[in-house]
C-alpha cells in the first residue's frame, strides 16, 4: 500500500508518499480503507514524531497519523460480528493513519453519522477526545464553573471551548496568537480572548474577567513560562491539566505555597500512550454523550484547510506556522 514515509527524521522536506506493507487486522481489529473520498488529519505530535522526538507506543505502527476516516475493508474473526465491508468509520489509532489502510480495535472505531463528511469525521477523534478527557476526566468540570483554555484556536482548543459552553461555563477565557483567532473563539463560545502577543502575562486579564476569583479549570499545552501565571489565574480548589509543553519546561518551578494555599490539583495527561481499555472506555463515553450533539450541529469540528496527501510537506509547514484555526485535513486521493 501507499503511505506517507519519513526518509530521515527532520523537517517537512523528509516526507513523501512511498510504499509499505499493508497491515493485517487481528481478531479484534478491522482494516480500514483510508483512500477513496477518505482522509486523515494532522496533529502536533505528527511533527514531533517526524522530527524523531516522539516515537509511537510499543507495538504501534511507525507510520505517522493518529486519526482517520474511511471504510471497512476487512476484519478479524471477532470483529466480523460488528462490521460489514463498506461501513463508514472513523477513530483514533496510535499510529498508521497517513496510509491507504490502517487497523483499529473494533471497539475504538465509531460509525460515521450520515450527516458528517469523511473530512469532518477525520477532524474529530484526536482533538475532541483529548478535549473531552481534559475537561471531564482530568478536571471534572462542573456546570457553571470558569475555564481558561490556552491555544484556544487550536484543534483541541476549539473543541474545548464548545464543550465548556455545553457545560454552561460562566467564563470561558482563551489565549490566542492574534485578534482574528480571538474573534473566532468568541464566536464559538469563548467569553474573553487574550492575545498573548499583546501582553506579557495573562493572569491579570484572567483575574479581571473573573472579578479576582480566578478560574476553576485550566487546560494548558504550553508549560514553560506559563507556570506562574497559570497558578495565579486559578481559583481555590482549581484544577489544571497539562497536555503538552510547546513552550518547553520551566527551569525554575515556583509557586508551591500557592498550590498549598489554594488547594490546587495539577495533572499531566497524554492520550496516545493510554491503554486500549482506557481508550475504548473514553471513545464509548464520547460517542454516547457528545457525538449525537455533533450530529445535531450544536457542536462542530473546525477545519482550517484541506490538502491532498501529495502535498503533505505543505500541510506540515502550514501546521508549523501556527497560523491555522482548528484542524488541517489531508485527503488520500
Amino acid at each position: 500500500m501507499r503511505a506517507v514515509v519519513v526518509a530521515t527524521p527532520g523537517d517537512a522536506s523528509q516526507l513523501a508518499v512511498g510504499t509499505v506493507d499493508t497491515p493485517t487486522p487481528g481478531q479484534n481489529e478491522i482494516l480500514v480503507k483510508v483512500k477513496t473520498r477518505a482522509c486523515s488529519a494532522l496533529n502536533r505530535l505528527d511533527i514531533l514524531q517526524r522530527e524523531g522526538k516522539y516515537p509511537p507506543p510499543a507495538g504501534a505502527s511507525p507510520i505517522l497519523g493518529v486519526e482517520f476516516a474511511g471504510t471497512v475493508e476487512a476484519f478479524g474473526e471477532h470483529a466480523a460480528q460488528k462490521y460489514t465491508k463498506g461501513d463508514r468509520v472513523f477513530g483514533l489509532v496510535p499510529g498508521g493513519a497517513y496510509a491507504e489502510y490502517c487497523v483499529i480495535h473494533m471497539d475504538m472505531a465509531m460509525p460515521i453519522p450520515a450527516s458528517l463528511t469523511f473530512q469532518q469525521a477525520a477532524a474529530i477523534p484526536e482533538v475532541w477526545l483529548t478535549a473531552y478527557q481534559a475537561l471531564h476526566w482530568n478536571c471534572n468540570i462542573q456546570k457553571g464553573e470558569s475555564v481558561l483554555i490556552h491555544a484556544g484556536a487550536s484543534g483541541v482548543g476549539t473543541a474545548a471551548i464548545q464543550l465548556a459552553a455545553r457545560m454552561e461555563a460562566k467564563h470561558i477565557i482563551v489565549t490566542v496568537g492574534s485578534d482574528e483567532k480571538g474573534e473566532f473563539c468568541k464566536a464559538l463560545g469563548a467569553t474573553a480572548a487574550i492575545n498573548r502577543k499583546s501582553t506579557t502575562t495573562f493572569d491579570k486579564a484572567v483575574l479581571e474577567h473573573t472579578n479576582n476569583r480566578g478560574v476553576d479549570v485550566v487546560v494548558d499545552f504550553i508549560g514553560g513560562n506559563y507556570w506562574d501565571a497559570n497558578l495565579a489565574s486559578m481559583a481555590v480548589d482549581g484544577r489544571m491539566v497539562m497536555l503538552a509543553m510547546l513552550g518547553g519546561e520551566s527551569d525554575k518551578p515556583k509557586g508551591f505555597s500557592t498550590i498549598l494555599r489554594k488547594r490546587l490539583t495539577i495533572r499531566g495527561s497524554t492520550l496516545r500512550s493510554r491503554s486500549t481499555d482506557y481508550q475504548i472506555k473514553l471513545t464509548g463515553e464520547f460517542a454516547k454523550e457528545i457525538l449525537p450533539i455533533v450530529v445535531e450541529g450544536r457542536l462542530k469540528p473546525i477545519i482550517d484547510k484541506e490538502f491532498s496527501w501529495h502535498d503533505i510537506q505543505a500541510a506540515h509547514r502550514l501546521l508549523e506556522s501556527n497560523s491555522t484555526i482548528g484542524k488541517i485535513v489531508v485527503n488520500l486521493d
